[in-house]
């Protein structure tokens, strides 16, 4: 395809110019080599496109059609090649981002306006989805994590810290006692977040790194931690959830957060994206603007 058309650019000059000579010069070429691309293409379409004489070259009737189309498609072309130069430099087209669900509606909401004011050539199609989305095959430009950073063939930008914390309700934690240390967790009805490895319905990890696993059980479990924050507040049992999603009603007093013998799981917001040579600019400043904005805040 690329020869197919250096061959239509020098066809196209070939007939504007009327002359071999003419295009060669103007395209940076030999004559002959002009003459070798117009022969490559008329054999390539098994057509006439020149008529050729010792003083003039003009085009035949299909010729003339086939340089108007020529002309067109080469605009095009070059059309296209500039919007994707100018979205490589300037940040504009849409931008598909996948987000935790309570991470997106306590944390992205509240700054993704001030983002949509400064780059007014980005249009945002975001999807609130606590499952972990694949970029590459679901088409996604860039998703948010919250987890411990594993090995990936992704770029990952830390964004945030984001500590849990061990709370319940203050009617449950009259009814069935403040447990003290993590072994008296399996006492409790400890509320499971199906989607984590580290407060899922099976198991709890307290540690820096996850390193004291304790196993628990309880009544209910969710795939989404604002269900389990609900259920704590009604006083079914104690939430292991991030500080973004229980840190109001914690706050509000409608939960109280413990401490155990052990520290819990520190996890880290993680904005996710494909690696590439030269990131789009909509990514770049997506990324750029997030670090910014959550990287110098207090743990969330």
């Amino acid at each position: 395809m690329p020869d197919q058309l250096r061959g239509m650019q020098v066809f196209a000059s070939v007939v504007s110019l009327g002359s071999f000579s003419a295009a060669g010069r103007q395209l940076g070429m030999s004559q002959t080599m002009v003459t070798k691309h117009v022969t490559a293409l008329e054999n390539a379409l098994g057509v006439q496109l020149l008529r050729r004489t010792t003083q003039h070259v003009t085009a035949t009737e299909t010729g003339e059609r086939y340089a108007a189309d020529c002309r067109r498609i080469l605009e095009e072309v070059e059309e296209a090649n500039a919007i994707a130069v100018a979205q490589q430099l300037e940040p504009r087209g849409t931008l598909r981002m996948s987000v935790p669900v309570s991470f997106g509606l306590k944390v992205i909401d509240p700054i993704l306006g001030d983002f949509a004011k400064l780059y007014r050539g980005i249009s945002i199609d975001m999807e609130l989805n606590d499952r972990r989305v694949n970029l590459l095959d679901d088409g996604w430009d860039l998703a948010v994590r919250i987890s411990r950073l594993e090995d990936s063939t992704m770029m990952a930008k830390k964004l945030a810290a984001c500590p849990n914390v061990v709370c319940g309700a203050p009617s449950y934690l009259a009814e069935y006692g403040i447990p003290k240390s993590v072994s008296d967790l399996k006492n409790h009805n400890c509320l499971g977040y199906t989607l984590s490895d580290v407060t899922n319905a099976q198991k709890w990890t307290f540690g820096p790194e996850g390193e004291v696993v304790v196993n628990v059980t309880g009544s209910f479990r969710a795939n989404n931690g604002g269900s389990i924050c609900a259920l704590a507040i009604a006083g079914l049992g104690l939430a292991y959830q991030p500080h973004y999603i229980v840190g109001d009603d914690i706050r509000a007093g409608r939960l109280v957060a413990i401490e155990l013998d052990h520290p819990t799981t520190l996890l880290h917001a993680y904005a996710i994206f494909a690696r590439a040579n030269r990131q789009p600019a909509k990514v770049r400043a997506i990324v750029d603007f997030l670090v910014k904005r959550l990287r110098g805040l207090e743990p969330l």
